[in-house]
Order: C-alpha cells, then sequence, then structure tokens
C-alpha cells in the first residue's frame, strides 16, 4: 500500500513559495587526496546507498479531486543524472565564488515532479579540493521514516564500505481510477484517513485567513494613524535570491570560553551570535534602544521514551531563547542565554552531544533537516530567526575515501525572516552557515565578520579567569556523568 502524505508535510508544500522554497542544503568540501573522487565515483557511491533512503526514488502524486492526501509513488523516469549534478569554478576556485554558486542554487525550488532532492558536485576549487551540495525538501526527511542522503554515503574509515546496490524498478505507475479506489478504501479502512484530509484543508484555509487577517490590519491600522508593528532589521519582505556566508571556526575556543564561565558549547555558540548581532546592528547604525532582544528558535534534542529506540534514538523540539542583543557585556550575554537552557536541562531529557555524535553512522545533515521542519512549524510563536545547532564527530569522514574538510549548513529562510543560521561542530571546528535574503540583507558578509569578532571577544574575557564548577557541584567534585544539553556540549 502506498503511503500517503501527512497533513504536517502537505502544510510545507501549502506554504512554499517562491520566496521561500522549503528545502535544506547542506556544503560539504572534500580532499579527494589520492582517492579519485569525482563525479563517476560520486554516481556510483549513491547508487550503492540509494537503497537505504528509499524515498529518495519517489515522487508525490496528487488524488483527483483532493479526496485525501497526495501519495508517495516511485518515480517511473527515475534519472540519477538528473539529480546528480556537475558543475565547477573557474581554478582556482575561491570559497567566495563557491558561497554565490550556492546562493543561486539554494534560491531555485525544486522540481515538484519529480523526487525532491538534487546534489552538485562542484569541481574547480582551490589545492584540489572539492565541494557537495545537497539540497532536500522538508517532506522528504523527516528522521523516522527518511533520514537523509548524507547520512548514508559518509563512512568513518578512509576505505570505503561496498554495501551493495539494489536492482531497483519503479512500480506500476498509479492511475487516477487507482488513486480514487485506493483513496476512498483507505477512508472507510482507516478513519484517521478523512481526518487528516480535513485536517489539510482547514489548516489551508486557515493559513489563507491567517494572512489576509495580518495584510488587513496593517492597512487599519495605518488609516487609524496607529504605528504598525515594529519589525527588527532581520525581518520583512522577501525576494527569491539568496546569499550565503559561511564561517569556520575552532572548537577549542569554545571550551575555553565554557570552562572559563561554565554553561555549555550550545551557550557559547549561542552567545556568539548574539554578540554577532549586537556588533552587525551597530555597523548598521541601527538603534538599540527599542530592540533590546531578538526572539530565536533552537531546535533541541530531547529524549523522548515513548519512542522505540532507533538509530537517532531521540527527538528534535523547538526552544525559545531571547538573545540580549542589547546587553553591552559579552560575559552577561552568556550568563543570560544560559540561564534560559537551565529549565531545559534540568527536566534529564536533554541529550549529550557525545552521545548524539557517536551514533553509528551519525551526520549532521538529517538533524539539520529536522531542526529546520521544527522551526518552521513554529513561525505562528513570533520569533525573528532560528539557530540550528548540530553536534558533529570529532573524527574524519570520508565520501568513496575522500575526507571531508568543512561542513556548512545552508538553513531556509521562514517567511518574513530574512536570516537564518545553521552550526555544525566537526573534527575540532565549528562550522557556521548563514543564510540571509539578498535585497533584504545585502551585507550579510559583514555578519560573518561579526561571528568571528564575537567569539574574540568571549575568548579574550576567558584569559586569566578561574574556571568555573559546572552547576549543581562543588569546585573538585568528580562525577562520571556527561553533562546533558540542548545542542552541543563537550563531544
Amino acid at each position: 500500500m502506498r503511503e500517503r502524505l501527512r497533513p504536517r508535510d502537505l502544510a510545507f508544500l501549502a506554504a512554499e513559495s517562491p520566496s521561500t522554497p522549503m528545502h535544506n542544503a547542506t556544503v560539504e568540501i572534500f580532499d579527494p587526496g589520492d582517492s579519485g573522487f569525482d563525479h563517476e565515483r560520486l554516481l556510483a557511491l549513491i547508487e550503492d546507498r540509494i537503497s537505504f533512503v528509499p524515498r529518495y526514488r519517489q515522487r508525490l502524486q496528487a488524488v483527483p479531486g483532493r479526496l485525501a492526501n497526495p501519495v508517495w509513488v516511485d518515480d517511473e523516469h527515475f534519472d540519477l543524472h538528473y539529480h546528480v549534478r556537475r558543475s565547477a569554478l573557474p581554478r582556482p576556485g575561491s570559497l567566495d565564488q563557491l558561497r554565490e554558486l550556492v546562493a543561486r542554487i539554494v534560491s531555485r525550488p525544486l522540481d515538484r515532479s519529480r523526487p525532491l532532492w538534487e546534489m552538485y558536485f562542484v569541481e574547480g576549487l582551490a589545492d584540489g579540493q572539492v565541494a557537495l551540495l545537497s539540497k532536500s525538501h522538508h517532506v522528504l526527511v523527516d528522521g523516522v521514516d527518511t533520514v537523509d542522503l548524507g547520512q548514508v554515503l559518509l563512512d568513518v574509515s578512509e576505505k570505503p564500505k561496498v554495501l551493495g546496490g539494489d536492482e531497483w524498478r519503479s512500480s506500476r505507475a498509479a492511475t487516477p481510477t487507482s488513486l480514487l479506489l485506493s483513496a476512498v478504501r483507505d477512508s472507510v479502512a482507516d478513519p484517521a484517513t478523512v481526518v487528516d484530509t480535513v485536517r489539510s484543508r482547514t489548516d489551508s484555509v486557515l493559513r489563507g485567513a491567517d494572512g489576509a487577517f495580518r495584510r488587513t490590519s496593517r492597512v487599519v491600522n495605518g488609516l487609524a494613524g496607529r504605528d504598525p508593528e515594529r519589525e527588527t532589521p532581520i525581518n520583512g519582505p522577501l525576494s527569491q535570491q539568496r546569499r550565503v556566508v559561511t564561517v569556520r571556526t575552532d572548537l577549542a575556543d569554545y571550551r575555553t570560553v565554557r570552562k572559563a564561565h561554565g554553561g555549555t558549547i550550545n551557550d557559547v555558540v549561542l552567545a556568539t551570535v548574539t554578540g554577532a548581532l549586537r556588533a552587525w546592528l551597530m555597523a548598521r547604525s541601527e538603534s538599540l534602544r527599542g530592540l533590546r532582544q531578538i526572539r530565536a528558535v533552537v531546535p533541541i534534542s530531547v529524549i523522548d521514551e515513548e519512542l522505540e529506540a532507533t538509530s537517532l534514538g531521540s527527538q528534535i523540539a523547538a526552544h525559545f531563547v531571547d538573545l540580549p542583543v542589547g546587553e553591552a557585556s559579552p560575559v552577561v550575554r552568556l550568563h543570560q542565554v544560559s540561564y534560559s537552557f537551565l529549565a531545559h536541562k534540568e527536566t534529564g531529557r536533554g541529550v549529550a552531544a557525545n552521545r548524539l555524535a557517536g551514533i553509528a553512522g551519525f551526520a549532521p545533515t538529517t538533524f539539520h533537516a529536522i531542526g529546520s521542519r521544527v522551526a518552521a512549524l513554529e513561525t505562528r510563536r513570533g520569533f525573528q530567526l532560528s539557530v540550528t545547532n548540530v553536534p558533529g564527530p570529532q573524527s574524519p569522514l570520508y565520501a568513496a575515501g575522500a575526507r571531508m574538510v568543512g561542513t556548512y549548513p545552508v538553513p531556509p529562510l521562514l517567511p518574513g525572516q530574512g536570516l537564518a543560521i545553521g552550526v555544525t561542530s566537526y573534527d575540532g571546528g565549528v562550522y557556521f552557515g548563514v543564510t540571509a535574503d539578498r535585497d533584504l540583507l545585502p551585507d550579510a558578509d559583514l555578519f560573518g565578520q561579526c561571528l568571528r569578532e564575537s567569539l574574540d571577544e568571549l575568548v579574550d574575557t576567558a584569559s586569566g579567569v578561574r574556571p568555573r564548577a559546572p552547576r549543581g557541584r562543588k569546585r573538585g567534585a568528580r562525577s562520571s556523568q556527561k553533562s546533558s544539553t540542548t545542542a552541543v556540549t563537550e563531544p
């Protein structure tokens, strides 16, 4: 029996527009060395592993008359060469050129008539390096039925495992009659199908009504002489084009700050983001008097005992943080961010980063995709920014023998939000991927520079400071337990 699209996933499709494509992306940089890693080797690797993510060979098929939600069907014309594309930069390609190429590619929505993913093999980088850019739609990767393709392409050893591709053939194409009969049969056999269909239609109507209400409210407020709702400089109408900023920092710096001031690596990451936002706003001559905080959603890993143990072993939940951009002291900013996570830490549901990153076959791409889904589902909660922070393994990963030397998330922008930040720690580095609207934030590169300066400012405060003991323990006390965290702790 074909699987039907869930109402939540249908909401992602309904919310998608040319200015807000709903796909998650990742840029990974590899050093081929002597592996011979090229476009053909990548095709062979995917052909060998794609059977572990069968959804990547399926497309969505609508039901006539919308009697039920769309179903996943095999793409009878599936063409791996269409999805895995070859591109190049003029040699020697710089990181700036790569970012510009990535920005143009992620600005384009995926073709809904085909499986909802693309991958680009980019040649021509300096020092013989190559890059992989992958795009996967929100509805494709849910972390339960389907993980991201990048999850199965990476190996922990330089010698790749040959898993053996399957002899795949698409199932018989679904006809309109068969789709109608299936919808009727599902509705009779499972009343939840009817509920899901009604819920999907209701959600669609509510989203349209909500948008119309907001537009009407702005007009009424203007006619009445009332000030419209204040928007931050990172919020506003979006264009169809993006900017992508990448920043690599050292994990050792975050450990230094954590050791001096307490908290977790995740707290230091968010304090770094807060300081960067403050410096960037001041560089733009923005007044901080009326903008003391920026509300951010930070998807976090939590233990759910009701779930069966899976390879991921956790769920992702939304946590809201008011980033204190109006605070001048970097140390006070760090403590305020750390305090906002205290209640979550005390629940005992947090998942330690060393446990998360130690999962066999772990790749951050899946968790970034799930985090983006969680943020998209919370758009009515009134936040201005999403920050997805995912711990990666602190040992090298390989694709067909080529070592991955960098990994940058490229999170999607949500409606009305001109900035989104993804963070991945991997092999001694902390990698920031920043997506910005090209028209709304033309100075996005400046924000990348502010990230570096914000971290340097925190590191400077740690020099000569006596290390703090974790909360709830006296100095010198020993404990065999790892501290739990919201996103990233000591790997």
